[in-house]
């Protein structure tokens, strides 16, 4: 059995082309033997931002937690959980201002905890999410790909070999805003790469 989490982060909903692509990934893979997806709505379920209160549970040992403090551990504790479960992670994200959302953002605030996903070593930090994949379907109104101006890439990508998932596929769907040829293609593009990539999950 191939478990793969699908995290989508649009805050324009069903009318989201990160959203769009998710659903086609979900279908394709959801169709296939063998294979379980679950869908967390980064929006619908929406994080607080990291503040200090949370952060500082973590540094409390467990049978040691507040009532307060519990309730604040266990939403890292449950997220990560729900990742180290899931072979395959799926990150459907539209560019905001160059970035990501600030509700994946929230995600990877308290997926990324050191000690858990990731520690220090005497060579630098190493992952501890080693064997899984990721797949970053990605959404943008103009052609970014490739450029310094893709500042996004790179981010996930870090972020995710933090973790120790340095296996990382993209499908990208550009000029979203260019006009309704370069969008149809762009979108039709994208729908075949995500076919194909299901193929070879």
């Amino acid at each position: 059995m191939t478990r793969m989490l699908v995290l989508t982060s649009s805050i324009l909903a069903e009318n989201g082309q990160s959203k769009a692509l998710a659903e086609r990934f979900i279908a394709q893979a959801g169709s296939r033997d063998g294979v379980e997806v679950t869908h967390r709505d980064l929006v619908a379920e929406q994080l607080p931002h990291l503040n200090l209160a949370e952060l500082g549970s973590w540094q409390v040992a467990e049978e040691e937690r507040s009532a307060e403090q519990r309730e604040l551990a266990s939403r890292s504790d449950e997220l990560i959980e729900e990742l180290r479960d899931h072979d395959v992670v799926v990150l459907a994200v539209p560019m905001y201002n160059f970035g990501i959302p600030s509700q994946l953002k929230a995600w990877f605030d308290r997926v990324m905890r050191a000690g858990v996903t990731f520690r220090y070593t005497e060579n630098g930090p190493q992952g501890l999410l080693e064997g899984k994949r990721a797949v970053i379907l990605a959404a943008r109104g103009g052609q970014y790909a490739g450029t310094e101006m893709d500042t996004q890439t790179p981010h996930l990508k870090l972020m995710l070999g933090m973790m120790g998932i340095t296996e990382v596929d993209t499908v990208f769907a550009e000029g979203l805003a260019m006009g309704d040829d370069t969008r149809n293609a762009a979108l039709e593009e994208a729908r075949q790469a995500i076919d194909g990539l299901v193929e070879r999950l």
